[in-house]
């Protein structure tokens, strides 16, 4: 997958040293692809495959060999599984050097599948439609009222196809408006799709590389949905607290299970990234410590703890009509802003001003060859160096994306020590959703355009730090790092994401939020299960040819719908794992 084969023929009388360089690889040196001999004589020249990567466009240089001089340079796509073949060759002027490309085999449509799949998923969308339509007629509802008894006929007609009118139940930690009875469905809904997604790129997402991690800076599809799920986090935390606060739960008592929940969170987290299996006894000394579900342990536990010192008991005592109304979200909570605004000082301060061994102070880079390779073992800048002081080498991640392209050579975790403090900004951005849909409580125009606010603003700090472009800002985009800029631009769209998806689905009620909402309402259930069970049949299998993009979707997409399949028997058999 993602190759193609370069036949380079030269007919010069000198050698040839074939070099590339990657468009996606920033300030990188050119990298050796290796040494075309000189003709074998006139006429005849000398012939070396190659294999090249199609994922990005490359600049290839050819030097000729010993005195290293520059013979030509082109820059080009190249498509998977096609066949070049590149001529380097004197025209009349022996002095002038000709390099040409052909195309000799055409390359394959590698993003076929996809387009398949979309299509394939649409399609049973349209068809569930269609039946929650004619469920609906009245026709069918006196069938059905005819066949069966009244209760039957009242759960196939309420079936998740269509909208839900139940009550939260007690065994569910419900995430309740003031003044609703009933469990936002959109919430639920943002959650699930933003685990879909983690689960569908976790395990491999059809191996095309916008469904990986981004090598350094920049965004893919599997950069989003992990903040997604922090921010939508943090809204829970901001409905559950006040929901309970309403209740008359003691704050000493939503403290401690706070405290519990996150002790929890973090030792799951610390056995699923810590597989052994039949390996062998686990080795104190390999057991990384940072992880996903360690980084919400971390952020959950700050988060909800300052929501328990700032959340209101009563919220419908404030007048809607005070000059200070429209930013209440942030005065009414100001201590909490505070403690966030410290952190990202604290977080700005250690990146640009603690000074790394042999690294230039306020380095964001990726190290390896990236920055022309003169700091090959600064990956990560303060960043990794935190987390190499505190907690080893042999305890964070030891292959980090940037090790694809930059060629790193030193371990960094992206779920590192530094980046919690921006996870924290995240889901406390999160809490300030949640505190948008108390204050307005059913006033759908407001929330929306509060949420739409919010975007906004986020997005024009993003636009600044980043410069609008993807390695030239003050702050760039960067998921490893969880850098600022990461979180204002996620944030940006979460907030723009979930006033769609609220207004969809519990203001007009266009669409029920399945299947999203199964997997959403069990969120820990399915991100456990999807680690521990990655390597076990139905969710892996041998393929007939594991070089085909069209196998690996396949087989993706079908491990993360069986995920989505059984959230949705557990939900209808009220089935909820919480911790």
């Amino acid at each position: 997958m993602d190759e193609a084969i370069l036949t380079v023929s030269n007919e010069l009388q000198s050698d040839m040293v074939v070099s590339w360089l990657s468009d996606h690889c920033y300030q990188c040196l050119f990298q050796p692809l290796g040494e075309v001999p000189a003709a074998l004589e006139p006429g005849i020249p000398s012939v070396v495959d190659f294999t090249v990567g199609t994922q990005h466009p490359l600049t290839l240089q050819l030097n000729s060999s010993p005195v290293n001089l520059e013979q030509c340079r082109l820059h080009f796509h190249f498509g998977e599984h096609g066949k070049y073949s590149l001529w380097v060759k004197n025209l009349n002027d022996p002095s002038e050097v000709n390099c040409s490309l052909v195309t000799e085999t055409e390359p394959v449509n590698s993003y076929l599948p996809i387009l398949f799949a979309f299509l394939g998923f649409t399609g049973l969308a349209v068809l569930a439609a269609i039946g929650n339509s004619i469920m609906r007629l009245q026709v069918v509802k006196n069938l059905l009222l005819h066949w069966g008894n009244a209760m039957e006929t009242d759960r196939l007609i309420n079936s998740e196809l269509g909208p839900s009118h139940r009550l939260v139940e007690s065994s569910v930690e419900a995430a309740m408006p003031a003044t609703a009875g009933r469990r936002l469905r959109s919430l639920d809904t943002f959650r699930g799709f933003s685990l879909v997604i983690m689960v569908f790129v976790n395990y491999g997402g059809g191996r095309y590389w916008f469904f990986r991690h981004e090598s350094w800076n920049g965004l893919t599809v599997a950069d989003l949905v992990f903040p997604w799920f922090v921010f939508i986090m943090g809204t829970s935390i901001a409905l559950s607290i006040s929901g309970s606060l309403r209740r008359g739960v003691f704050r000493s008592h939503l403290l401690g299970k706070v405290l519990w929940r996150s002790v929890q969170l973090f030792l799951i987290g610390l056995i699923v990234i810590n597989p052994n299996y039949c390996q062998g006894p686990l080795s104190w000394d390999s057991l990384r410590i940072p992880g996903v579900l360690q980084r919400l342990a971390f952020s959950y536990l700050v988060v909800s703890s300052l929501d328990l010192l700032v959340a209101r008991v009563r919220l419908d005592n404030f007048p809607m009509d005070a000059w200070w109304y429209p930013v209440c979200e942030c005065l009414l909570y100001w201590p909490a802003w505070l403690c966030v605004v410290f952190l990202e000082a604290l977080w700005l301060y250690l990146t640009f001003l603690l000074p790394v061994p042999a690294c230039p102070n306020g380095y964001l880079g990726p190290g390896g060859i990236g920055d022309f390779g003169q700091y090959p073992n600064c990956t990560g800048g303060a960043a990794g160096f935190i987390d190499r002081w505190l907690l080893g080498e042999s305890h964070i991640y030891q292959t980090p994306s940037s090790r694809v392209v930059f060629q790193t050579k030193v371990p960094f975790d992206p779920e590192g020590t530094l980046g919690s403090i921006n996870s924290i900004l995240m889901a406390f951005l999160g809490v300030q959703a949640g505190k948008i849909l108390l204050h307005y409580r059913d006033l759908h125009s407001k929330i929306i355009s509060r949420f739409l606010i919010w975007g906004f603003i986020l997005g024009a700090l993003s636009a600044i730090l980043t410069k609008c472009s993807k390695d030239h800002g003050f702050i760039p985009i960067n998921k490893n790092l969880w850098s600022l800029s990461y979180v204002t631009t996620l944030s940006c769209f979460a907030f723009v994401l979930l006033g769609v998806v609220y207004y969809i689905v519990d203001v007009k009620r266009w669409w029920s939020g399945a299947p999203f909402y199964y997997p959403g309402m069990n969120s820990i259930l399915v991100y456990v299960g999807h680690e521990v069970f990655e390597e076990y049949f139905p969710f892996r299998w041998r393929m007939a040819n594991s070089q085909l993009h069209a196998e690996h979707l396949a087989q993706n997409l079908v491990a993360t719908s069986i995920w989505v399949f059984i959230s949705f028997v557990l939900y209808r058999k009220k089935i909820f794992w919480k911790i």
